[in-house]
């Protein structure tokens, strides 16, 4: 027997990276918000990798920050190491990577949601969607517990009809031996949603003291690490935490190979699509056979307790296979598996059935953002989240979605991705995914997205206003570079010399100077110091805008290109299959996907630019048509009013 449990704005379903993001964006946007998921225990859990961050995903995590998300200023608090990875690169690829107490990450994150205003945290298992005329009306739960919602957001994680295998062993299992959800994924095929079956695994968990590091490489945190939050000034003050380099040998690669026949991945047992940059530790030796070695990364999984992560052993061989592989590797000849490594099936959503808000196509108000989107990682998944909670919110509040493009931030490219191409496979974001990767970049999103995120909401005006300040501190200091000049006189030689680079025979502008590959902005504060000390940070955008100046100028002229297709909007209701001078192909996916914009209509895959050009021509065709019977139906309205 069902009964009445309570009405909301807007319900979240599932308490992962995603459904916190979601559930804390509505909230803070004034909606009265229930966040329902099936374990309380699990708010904010890392069923897999004990990290934040990396390439791309740490650029996620820095825009989530900027337009007002939980996920950078939690991590902040709850590191045990953090890094900046890609130094040796240029700063398009520089990602900060932290380590995390995942205990702790939970406790922080759980105790942030239970303590925010309009937010409603509540245990249970979600089985049916309540639809009425194509609009998302509610949910209800395994013990009838009816929900009614203005908008509800999907946020279901690896949890739909999940099932975990280890070898020959099969069973219905959440990660981490959770409950699945079983029955909403029928829910969703009666909306008629199509789902696919995706695949994903985590490597064994050991113990610390059965670890032989002496012959492993350590590898320690920054020694000044650098924050994923505007908000944040310093870290934990306990000492940051190593990780450990180690590597797979001829004999890990021998037991692999001896037990193939035994893999689920080769005999058959797996359905689901794996990622393919994240493939377990047998697949890699399968498919890299000529390689001697793999590397191996054992991480702590938090600051009080003996487990240790091993990160690139993703497998689901049986757990005796498991040990062998492990006592194989170079420091871990003696090592006690703590937890075996599994693969975990489960059904997602096939993302071009969403629009680039978020909402689904077939049901109105409804939301899907994470893992049930096709994606893989926490940051992935907590980017959509955010996005799909706001967008949540301004549909109860009556306001047009926020859609970021991609020259915006990387979540933009993630979402445009999924509407527009789908994936065929976990998608998992990548700064080769991102065509403007020279703008969207891990020092910057702050001044990317921090005014949308105020416009928003989300960004409270204490901190609107010392973002304010730091924009106009690199204002003024990229100014005075610019007009200052500097002759060739004894200082300035020795700082170009002692820099490796030739001297002045003429007067030049400071920014002039820096732009030498030889020359940082410490070598111009050296000779001719800013007025006012300024910030690190400041610094950092100063040299960056300036040396870059002339790549980043060419990138926001395509960029410019780019936003006149995406301001050609694309009215509902286009009858793309009768447009017959477009291939039939090119049809049939802009009728599957339903473009926006003739930006979106671009990108998808098999939509030619040929088939652009006719598109364009019917669509001004079909404006001139709708003027004509316009002034017609004003002609004729005259006409009768004059007769009467």
């Amino acid at each position: 027997m069902s009964y009445y449990a309570g009405e909301y704005d807007v319900i979240v379903i599932g308490a992962g990276h995603a459904g916190c993001e979601s559930a804390l964006a509505a909230a803070r946007m004034g909606c009265n918000t229930l966040l329902v998921t099936i374990n309380l225990d699990m708010v904010a859990f890392m069923p897999c990798n004990p990290s934040i961050g990396g390439p791309a995903k740490g650029h996620v995590v820095k825009e989530i920050d900027a337009l007002g998300g939980e996920m950078g200023r939690n991590i902040d608090k709850t590191y045990i190491q953090m890094r900046m990875l890609n130094t040796g690169k240029g700063p398009a690829v520089h990602a900060l990577r932290a380590q995390a107490d995942k205990f702790l990450y939970q406790q922080v994150m759980k105790e942030t949601i239970e303590q925010t205003e309009n937010l409603t945290l509540r245990q249970g298992m979600v089985e049916e969607l309540i639809v009425e005329d194509g609009v998302c009306k509610g949910v209800i739960t395994k013990t009838g517990a009816t929900y009614f919602g203005k908008a509800v957001v999907l946020t279901t994680g690896t949890y739909l009809r999940g099932k975990i295998i280890m070898g020959e062993l099969m069973y219905e299992s959440g990660p981490n031996n959770q409950q699945p959800s079983l029955k909403l994924s029928e829910s969703l095929r009666e909306q008629g949603f199509e789902l696919v079956r995706f695949k994903t695994g985590t490597p064994p968990r050991v113990h610390k003291d059965s670890i032989d590091f002496d012959k492993t490489e350590s590898q320690p945190g920054d020694e000044k690490p650098k924050f994923f939050s505007f908000e944040t000034t310093e870290g934990p003050k306990e000492e940051q935490l190593p990780c450990w380099l180690t590597y797979t040998t001829g004999d890990t690669h021998q037991i692999i190979n001896d037990n193939l026949s035994r893999a689920p991945m080769f005999s058959g047992a797996i359905e689901g699509t794996g990622p393919r940059y994240c493939p377990s530790i047998e697949d890699k030796i399968v498919r890299f056979a000529d390689k001697p070695k793999h590397q191996i990364f054992l991480e702590p999984e938090g600051r009080y307790t003996s487990e240790y992560y091993v990160q690139g052993l993703s497998t689901s061989m049986p757990e005796d296979v498991q040990l062998s592989i492990l006592r194989s590797i170079t420091g871990l000849e003696r090592v006690e598996m703590m937890r075996t490594g599994y693969a975990i099936e489960y059904d997602a959503v096939v993302p071009t059935q969403l629009k680039p808000s978020l909402e689904t196509k077939r049901v109105e108000g409804l939301f899907t953002a994470g893992q049930i989107n096709g994606t893989s990682g926490y940051e992935e998944a907590a980017g959509q989240g955010i996005m799909a909670g706001i967008n949540a919110a301004r549909k109860v509040q009556n306001r047009e979605p926020v859609i970021l493009d991609r020259s915006q931030g990387y979540i933009g490219v993630l979402i445009d991705d999924l509407v527009t191409k789908g994936t065929n496979e976990p998608y998992r974001l990548l700064t080769s995914r991102a065509e403007y990767r020279l703008l969207l970049r891990n020092d910057n999103a702050d001044l990317r997205l921090t005014d949308l995120g105020y416009e928003i909401g989300l960004i409270k005006q204490d901190r609107y206003d010392r973002f304010c300040l730091k924009k106009q501190q690199i204002e003024d200091e990229i100014q005075r570079l610019t007009t200052t000049k500097v002759r060739p006189e004894e200082p300035v030689q020795q700082m170009l010399e002692e820099a490796g680079t030739v001297k002045l025979n003429n007067a030049v502008e400071l920014s002039t100077l820096l732009r030498r590959p030889e020359i940082t902005y410490a070598h111009i504060a050296s000779i001719c110091p800013a007025e006012t000390p300024l910030p690190e940070d400041v610094k950092e955008q100063v040299e960056i805008q300036i040396k870059y100046a002339g790549y980043i100028e060419k990138q926001l002229q395509q960029v410019e290109r780019l936003r006149k297709m995406e301001k050609k909007r694309i009215p509902e209701g286009v009858p793309f299959m009768d447009i017959h001078g477009i291939a039939m192909e090119a049809r049939q996916k802009l009728n599957q996907i339903q473009p926006i914009s003739i930006g979106q209509a671009s990108r998808i895959s098999g939509v030619t630019p040929a088939d652009i050009s006719i598109l364009l021509v019917y669509l001004e065709n079909a404006q001139q048509m709708k003027e004509k019977n316009k002034q017609a139906a004003q002609a004729r309205i005259a006409t009768e009013q004059e007769q009467s």
